[in-house]
């Protein structure tokens, strides 16, 4: 039986110190906020999107950065395990759209409580407001952690998942990178992912609380196309967020260092050009003696309706039976391709994840093992990995948590 110490109470770690007590070790789980998966908690909106219940190959798709080291992670622990997982711990799940699992309860509280018991059952002692302060080594070997105050604790193994710097209210301070490099580790500088755009365009204020369902997205450098999906996204004062747009924010965010991008909204994704003009004309025939203020109200939100029109230069009050053909066909534009300019990213405080951090190509992947000190393990966020929104970076937590424990 060795001793194993897991730094960090999120997801990860609390896979990880199951899966190393459930292979026989005595497991001591540490914490320095009060209580476990804090950041837990407040995910999926309090939801908690478990992870995702699409094919194998739709988990590698979703993966952003590094997806080639997750091979033995994702295949160690799979999203059906992590589904079956929590179904037998008491936790009911749901699948909704996109292939998204949440608990049928829709509270990341029952989530939370289901690792708990979990963790008691397989004897897992926790140390909550216990915070490592440094790793301990000797002779290229990992033998504990130091504790903020001084007390050493030794140990065979420490896996570390404390997690990156998202959502720092939440204690993430990206403590595990200054672990990693005390062992040596290059770590890649931390980045907000799964955040909100900056947008130039003013007129975003004025929409600020529009929620947009069923649009596509696209967003270009003005020559090639960066990202493109369907699905859902939100206006606010500063810019844009929502589903659509974090996702879009993990795959294009590190461009905006270099240049402002462009995202185009196709406000009527279900309608080809063609179908849409004859809609037009439908909507203008059944409107014809009305402006064109008062013609648009069945076709959009209202608080983009003013924008809208402003946007396509045609006089609010101009009656829709004036409307020339070219004038038309320049809504048609601007319904299929809504403008916006990308100036930048929101800051951690709302980012979902943390892009960047442990360099995998000095983690043995098929065992979450530092290749730079023996008996000392990552998992989670902490390392240089993320995805597109949908549950797939709590399907990495999972993965690397339970590959690390079970490889102690």
């Amino acid at each position: 039986m060795k001793k194993v110490i897991v730094v960090g109470g999120g997801p990860a770690g609390m896979f990880a110190a199951l899966a190393a007590a459930e292979a026989g070790n005595a497991v001591t789980l540490i914490e320095k906020n009060e209580k476990l998966g804090k950041k837990l908690f407040i995910t999926g909106k309090g939801r908690c999107n478990i992870t995702n219940a699409g094919d194998m190959d739709d988990l590698f798709d979703h993966v952003v950065t590094n997806r080639r080291f997750l091979y033995s992670a994702f295949y160690a622990c799979d999203n059906l395990r992590v589904i079956d997982f929590f179904e037998r711990h008491g936790v009911k799940t749901k699948t909704e759209r996109g292939n998204r699992v949440f608990p049928e309860s829709d509270h990341s509280s029952d989530v939370i409580a289901a690792l708990k018991r979990a963790l008691n059952e397989a004897g897992v002692k926790i140390r909550l407001l216990t915070r490592a302060e440094s790793i301990l080594s000797e002779m290229g070997f990992c033998t504990g952690i130091r504790l903020e105050g001084g007390e050493r604790m030794y140990a065979d193994a420490v896996i570390l998942a404390s997690g990156g710097v998202s959502y720092p209210k939440t204690g993430a301070t990206g403590d595990g990178y200054l672990f990693a490099r005390q062992a040596g580790h290059t770590i890649k500088d931390p980045e907000p992912s799964l955040v909100p755009f900056t947008v130039k365009e003013g007129y975003v204020t004025a929409m600020q609380g529009l929620s947009l369902k069923n649009v596509r997205v696209t967003v270009t450098d003005g020559k090639k196309t960066l990202f493109e999906d369907f699905g859902e996204m939100l206006f606010t004062h500063f810019g844009v967020s929502g589903p659509l747009c974090l996702s879009a924010s993990s795959r294009v965010g590190g461009l905006l260092k270099k240049q402002p991008l462009f995202m185009w909204i196709d406000l009527k994704p279900a309608l080809t050009k063609e179908q849409l003009d004859r809609r037009l004309l439908r909507d203008f025939e059944a409107n014809i003696n009305k402006q064109l203020k008062n013609a648009v109200q069945g076709l959009l939100p209202q608080k983009l309706q003013p924008v809208f029109i402003d946007l396509s230069g045609i006089p609010a009050d101009k009656k829709v039976n004036a409307i020339t053909r070219e004038e038309r066909a320049g809504l048609l534009a601007l319904l299929k391709a809504f403008p916006l300019t990308l100036t930048g990213l929101r800051g951690f405080d709302e980012a979902i994840i943390t892009r960047g951090g442990v360099s995998v190509k000095e983690v043995n992947p098929s065992t979450m093992e530092s290749k730079l000190l023996s008996g000392l393990y990552f998992a989670g966020e902490v390392l240089d990995l993320d995805a597109t929104t949908g549950g797939y970076n709590l399907q990495i937590a999972w993965s690397t948590g339970w590959l690390a424990g079970s490889s102690v």
